[in-house]
């Protein structure tokens, strides 16, 4: 079950950190391990949000709201 706070726009905000962090070309082996393994969490939790909204995006379709037009 995912916290409250992992929401789309903070878990991109916590990747862009590490991102961040990882390109300053400071850190020392463990900590640019452990970055990488946080990022990959961070990617796997945003790529299960996005699916999820996906899915609920699909339903809004069948249930005849697919037409959305700007």
């Amino acid at each position: 079950m995912a916290k409250k706070d992992d929401t789309y726009e903070n878990l991109i905000s916590k990747l862009e950190i590490i991102v961040e962090e990882m390109e300053s070309e400071e850190l020392t082996l463990e900590k640019s391990m452990k970055n990488y393994e946080d990022g990959v969490k961070i990617c796997n939790k945003l790529y299960s949000l996005i699916n999820e909204i996906e899915g609920k995006i699909t339903i809004l379709k069948k249930d005849g709201l697919e037409e959305f037009k700007q």
